[in-house]
């Protein structure tokens, strides 16, 4: 059977978690380079 045709259910929290484990410290990091950017034109 080729790969393609394999399907599989996440369950919707497992997905959230992992999200949430990548998006938050994503987030902060470009808050906390937005706000340095800020800095250089003041």
């Amino acid at each position: 059977m080729p790969a393609s045709a394999i399907t599989s259910q996440t369950p919707a929290i497992k997905l959230a978690l992992a999200w949430s484990f990548v998006g938050i410290p994503l987030l902060a990091g470009v808050a906390q380079t937005l706000l340095n950017a800020m800095k250089l034109f003041q």
